[in-house]
């Protein structure tokens, strides 16, 4: 039996930073992260736009919000630190039509009463000047916002994590869950692990483990792929930084937009199509069983019937070109198909109930010697070590 006083189901970015902020706080806790795949950081934690948030989005007051604020100082002085290679280089949200700008209101006052600075309503003039190929009815200008590898953030994480004494197993796929009354014990596919106190990271498969140590969350996750295209290098010019459209309200996705990536390129997207398998990053990956699962749950066939138009316009973004661009061409005119190439896919992990809401906030349980994150939405990764540091007070409490 391997023995330790923490547990960490999950090598992503938020199980890594409650790993490393557990440490900063209680330097003698023996902690292991056990991760299912053969490295850290593999699936939504590196499969993302880059993009640190500002917290312009989130309700105020929301776990959300106020991780994000304090996450975003964390996580640009950790890269300083650490000599990760971030940049601050802003980003405009456009409304692209004169019926957009009710809603891009709302995102400015949103903006403004969770603190942030410097942010402004800008005309179609002042878009231009930022961006000289967008096109824009107004604006909002965000300038803390930013672009970073967030798989590199989590490498540096794990590698500290392991210089400080901690253990980071892969290979490593939970599958049995013990509560005994002085310890919780964890079976994976090869071994057998022991720990004062359990936590659940596990993202796209949050909801499973959380069900093992007998918690029964009212959610399922549910797996929305989001697939990029690349500007082709002649073509990158069209966009300098950030620019993203009104996000569509009844989803909790933020529409296809421009981002520059922290090494180099152009990408447009992501859309937001339901993906066949949880970790389905092509449009042909299938798993009869999880694509079952996600069918017969109530919660998703609610979301289905009253969302059915918005889904399948994200699906002929996903099956036709065309309509991809066509979505991208409301914010830079000039794009054309032919300026466009495919690139990579992600998964994102949404919690939805069994009355067909969305989860649009963290949600973290707690139980003797188990703490469950169940939900661990974006701006999770800008706010990686504000979570970090909620989860491990919740652990700390338990102890």
């Amino acid at each position: 039996m391997n023995t330790y006083d923490i547990l960490i189901a999950g090598g992503g970015i938020v199980g890594l930073a409650t790993a490393l902020q557990l440490q900063r706080h209680h330097t003698r806790l023996r902690i292991a992260v056990l991760e299912k795949e053969n490295r850290v950081a593999t699936h939504q934690s590196s499969r993302n736009s880059g993009v640190i948030h500002s917290g312009i989005y989130y309700k105020p007051g929301s776990l959300r919000a106020t991780n994000c604020k304090r996450g975003y100082d964390l996580l640009l002085q950790f890269c300083k630190e650490n000599g990760v290679p971030f940049e601050i280089c802003g980003k405009i949200i456009v409304a692209a039509t004169e019926e957009e700008r009710g809603q891009l209101d709302s995102i400015f006052r949103r903006g403004l009463e969770n603190g942030l600075q410097g942010i402004r309503k800008i005309g179609p003039d002042e878009a231009r000047e930022i961006e000289p190929h967008v096109h824009a009815k107004e604006a909002v200008w965000v300038p803390q916002a930013g672009i970073v590898d967030y798989g590199a953030v989590a490498r540096k994480y794990a590698e500290l994590i392991q210089s400080n004494g901690g253990v980071i197993e892969t290979s490593q796929k939970v599958t049995a869950i013990r509560k005994t009354e002085k310890e919780v014990v964890v079976q994976t596919e090869h071994r057998e692990f022991a720990g004062k106190i359990f936590v659940n990271c596990g993202g796209l498969y949050s909801d499973k483990i959380a069900r093992l140590t007998g918690e029964r969350p009212d959610l399922q996750i549910l797996p929305f792929r989001g697939e990029f295209y690349e500007l082709k290098p002649e073509k990158e010019h069209l966009v300098r930084n950030l620019i993203y459209p009104v996000p569509n309200p009844n989803f909790p996705f933020l529409g296809v937009h421009f981002t520059r990536m922290i090494g180099g390129g152009i990408e447009a997207g992501p859309n937001a199509v339901l993906a066949f398998r949880r970790e389905g990053y092509s449009r042909w990956d299938l798993n009869i069983r999880e694509l079952a699962e996600t069918l017969a749950f109530p919660g998703f066939r609610k979301i289905a019937r009253k969302y059915w138009r918005d889904g399948w316009t994200e699906m002929k973004r996903s099956y036709s070109k065309r309509y991809f661009v066509l979505a991208l061409q409301r914010l830079v005119p000039e794009i054309s198909a032919e300026d466009t190439t495919p690139g990579r896919s992600g998964v994102r992990a949404m919690a939805c109930d069994c009355a067909g809401n969305l989860l649009d906030d963290f949600l973290i349980l707690t139980r003797p010697g188990i703490v469950n994150v169940c939900n661990a939405p974006s701006p999770a990764a800008t706010a990686s070590l504000a979570v970090g540091e909620t989860v491990a007070e919740r652990v700390l409490s338990l102890i």
